[in-house]
């Protein structure tokens, strides 16, 4: 039995296939970014999951691709946690742009490939090796247009009285936005990367005021800026998205990059079903 994963900071889904790429069952746990998450607290998510933890003596091959695994530092980390909890599996741990090329990209294909969901990231693929010019100081620092950016964004405007009356009355009747409930889940609570992303979906429905067109102006010229521009030939080769944010922002997306002479190639709202094709022909 194989296990795919493909895990963000919010969530992870997981598919069971055999030899033959058959799904045995899919199920979806919360995320698994080691960035953010201690040892125990991955281990209370697995064991979270009926399917993985009563499956876990039969995983022969963990293909794990995951937010937060850019360094070898936490991919040895996620590695020996998975070695411990699948004691019969090979244990293969990747960063999750991996797996946005492997669902997005043909085979032997040059292409630039990012996410943006709860966290942002952006390579360069060039038909077999995959390169990154940023490295990631996570959701604090960096980030660019991701969802977590947005909540940043959405709280500060409504705590600084930024925000139009209407939109601050619709965001208090969908949000707990007092103060020490926000501050506990900020510094207190496991994924506060997680927790802040979970305000873009007002932006999303609300995509259309002035406020929430500011803020998703602002983070995609800076992603185009800060990422995407990093490699040089970012005007010859497509550049293919995978991630909610991505998904549910494509129009804007689109205008953006076209501004910038930039080809918007496929955008996928979650990668894991490309994962079983290539899984079933790569060992």
């Amino acid at each position: 039995m194989k296990l795919l994963v493909d895990s963000g900071s919010t969530k992870a889904d997981w598919i069971s296939i055999d030899e033959k790429g058959k799904v045995l069952f899919t199920t979806q746990s919360l995320g698994l970014n080691p960035e953010v998450l201690d040892k125990k607290e991955i281990i209370a998510r697995l064991d979270d999951r009926f399917d993985i933890s009563h499956n876990k003596n039969n995983v022969s091959n963990l293909f794990f691709y995951g937010a937060g695994c850019g360094t070898d530092r936490m991919k040895l980390f996620l590695t020996q946690v998975f070695e411990e909890y699948f004691p019969n599996a090979a244990i293969a741990v990747h960063e999750d742009t991996y797996a946005a090329v492997y669902a997005t990209t043909p085979k032997n294909e040059k292409a630039i490939v990012s996410i943006l969901g709860t966290g942002s990231n952006c390579s360069y693929f060039d038909g077999l090796v995959l390169h990154q010019k940023v490295q990631s100081l996570g959701y604090i620092a960096m980030d660019d247009c991701s969802g977590n950016r947005f909540g940043r964004h959405l709280l500060r405007a409504y705590y600084f009285n930024k925000m139009p009356a209407n939109l601050a009355k619709a965001f208090e009747k969908e949000y707990n936005v007092d103060p020490d409930f926000i501050k506990n889940n900020l510094y207190k609570e496991p994924n506060p990367n997680a927790y802040l992303a979970t305000f873009a979906k007002f932006l999303i429905k609300h995509k259309d005021t002035e406020l929430c067109k500011q803020f998703i102006q602002l983070e995609m010229e800076d992603f185009v800026e800060n990422y995407i521009k990093q490699f040089d030939n970012y005007t010859e080769v497509p550049v293919h998205f995978v991630g909610s944010i991505a998904f549910y922002l494509k129009e804007e997306l689109e205008f953006i990059l076209t501004k910038h002479g930039i080809t918007i190639g496929n955008v996928l709202r979650r990668p894991i079903d490309g994962l079983i094709a290539y899984h079933s022909i790569n060992k």
